[in-house]
């Protein structure tokens, strides 16, 4: 394999099949299986696959800028769904304000965010939910594209306003506060 100037390559490294996962090829799919889940990666034309020695590898046929983009692509694809089927993605929230909650009611969650009603947020195929406390949600699953959506989706039921910050928020998330009038009014005096 040879590396040009200017050349990723991300596309190029092998994929360790981890311990407990199963990995097949069946025409142009790579079918990835474990007791947490099952992928099914279909590859573009333009790329070959292969399994040797319990590493996956992954070659292009020709050197055109978007084949190379894919190749990239993909082999990050299928090490992401190799790592979420041996250990779980996560995304952590943290609900901040005062009388607001988050508890577990089956397989969903309830969460108190300020509204006039608790809002539930129904339980979705391959993502499960962890709470901590009564103020931090943990989103779970082996499919981190899948993970990530859920946190935003969930981060979305009440975004954390500029003056206060009260609302959900990822955890470590840095916020920017505006300042309010008051202090606005006290600077300027």
């Amino acid at each position: 394999m040879k590396f040009g100037k200017n050349m990723s390559k991300i596309g190029y490294k092998k994929i360790e099949i981890n311990e407990g996962v199963k990995a097949e090829i069946s025409d142009h799919n790579i079918i990835l299986t474990a007791t947490d889940g099952k992928f099914d990666i279909n590859l573009p034309k333009s790329l070959s696959i292969e399994i040797k020695d319990n590493k996956i590898f992954i070659d292009r046929k020709k050197d055109y800028k978007k084949v190379k983009s894919l190749h990239g692509l993909y082999r990050s694809l299928i090490q992401n769904a190799v790592s979420g089927l041996t250990k779980p993605w996560e995304k952590h929230l943290e609900v901040s304000g005062t009388g607001y909650s988050v508890k577990l009611i089956g397989e969903d969650l309830e969460i108190k965010v300020g509204f006039s009603h608790p809002v539930i947020f129904k339980k979705i195929d391959g993502i499960k939910y962890k709470v901590e406390g009564n103020k931090k949600i943990v989103v779970f699953g082996s499919d981190k594209q899948k993970v990530g959506e859920i946190a935003n989706k969930i981060r979305s039921i009440k975004i954390p306003d500029i003056y206060k910050g009260k609302g959900i928020k990822y955890v470590g998330e840095i916020l920017r506060i505006k300042p309010g009038k008051k202090a606005k009014t006290e600077e300027a005096g």
